[in-house]
């Protein structure tokens, strides 16, 4: 396994607008499910699991997101996603929705999260082992600020095009 991981979906009918398209806010539901798989399939746990185990989870405190080619129902994609940044107590992660031969880029999305004690309502450091374990996941960008990432990106499905 790579540091970046997988999951393909297709695209549902439901999901999208009248122009057949999928609706923007739905990206970030195919993608946030698309984690939520690879911390359960990858990573060995799922998130309830974990809040039930420590009384921690993880919350977002920023979303950006960039939709750089539209995608139409029945399409199937594949979600992949990587850690980007790890802190004491947040991390970002890098979803990317592309096509199934992984030449078009159709949406990238930076989530920050940070982590959290649901009994004492308070961020908290996250513990060693964590870090450890998502540091093998790491992934350092050549962009180091969204815009500039998604400047590249764009590029990247220019030349494919």
């Amino acid at each position: 396994m790579g540091k970046e991981v997988s999951k393909t979906v297709k695209i549902r009918f439901i999901d999208c607008d009248p122009l057949g398209h999928l609706n923007n806010v739905r990206y970030l539901d195919y993608m946030l499910n698309a984690r939520e798989d690879h911390v359960e399939e990858f990573y060995g746990f799922t998130y309830e699991e974990y809040t039930k185990k420590t009384g921690c989870t993880w919350v977002t405190i920023q979303n950006e997101i960039a939709y750089l080619k539209e995608v139409k129902y029945n399409t199937v994609v594949v979600i992949t996603s990587k850690t980007i940044e790890i802190q004491d107590r947040t991390s970002k992660v890098e979803l990317l929705m592309k096509s199934e031969d992984g030449k078009t880029i159709y949406a990238v999305f930076w989530l920050s999260v940070i982590y959290f004690n649901v009994k004492t309502r308070r961020s908290e450091v996250q513990p060693k082992e964590l870090v450890d374990m998502f540091s093998k996941y790491h992934v350092d960008l050549e962009q180091k600020d969204f815009q500039s990432r998604v400047k590249f990106l764009r590029s990247q499905n220019a030349k494919n095009s």
